[in-house]
């Protein structure tokens, strides 16, 4: 997968960071606050057309998601600070695409954009969903395609790319589009194979 590959190149200096921002007293929910900002100033920056920038700073704002785990690992890990961490991974993602909804309102014939990324969120809210109820259910899964690291360099990409080949970002947000929904079906699929594997009772049906 893609976020394991950059994980793999960035663990060394990553690790180092962390390292140094622990000894410093520094905390995760720190560093996760500080990524959300940027992740907002990205957004920003997307909204008023200035797709490379926006890219970049969003890139810096992935490395603040990576460094929070491993700072994380080092001190003594809180539940409010994962839960934290989930909470704003999802604002984050949806404020970045929010940014993309407001440059594309002013073109006319944005239509098929629009509908791209709307598809994409409810596949990202399905992805984040299956998981918080499955494990609430005490079911384990983390299967898919394209999770939140994955669809996250996919965007950047696409950021990065525009203007010089301004294809490649509507070809990521098919991408996202349809594989961030594959994934939840395959999250649906895994969570009925495991509770019928370990015959699990599932509790009635609550109305959300």
């Amino acid at each position: 997968m893609l976020d394991k590959h950059a994980r793999w190149v960035l663990a060394g200096p990553i690790h180092f960071i962390a390292v140094r921002l622990n000894s410093y007293g520094i905390t995760p929910n720190t560093i996760t606050l500080i990524g959300f900002v940027l992740t907002i100033l990205s957004a920003i920056i997307i909204a008023t057309g200035y797709f490379f920038v926006g890219g970049l700073v969003l890139g810096v704002a992935a490395l603040f998601d990576m460094l929070d785990g491993v700072l994380a690992r080092l001190s003594k890990p809180s539940k409010f600070g994962a839960f934290l961490d989930s909470t704003l991974d999802r604002y984050s993602e949806s404020f970045s695409f929010l940014g993309l909804v407001y440059y594309y309102l002013t073109f006319a014939n944005a239509r098929n954009e629009l509908s791209l990324i709307f598809f994409i969120l409810i596949g990202s809210l399905m992805v984040s969903y299956t998981r918080a109820r499955a494990e609430a259910l005490n079911i384990e899964c983390k299967v898919g395609l394209l999770q939140r690291p994955e669809r996250l360099v996919i965007l950047i990409v696409g950021l990065l790319s525009y203007w010089v080949f301004p294809i490649v970002l509507t070809v990521a947000l098919w991408i996202l589009a349809i594989f961030t929904n594959v994934t939840a079906l395959q999250r649906i699929y895994d969570v009925y194979w495991k509770a019928a594997q370990s015959q699990v009772t599932l509790p009635p049906q609550e109305k959300s």
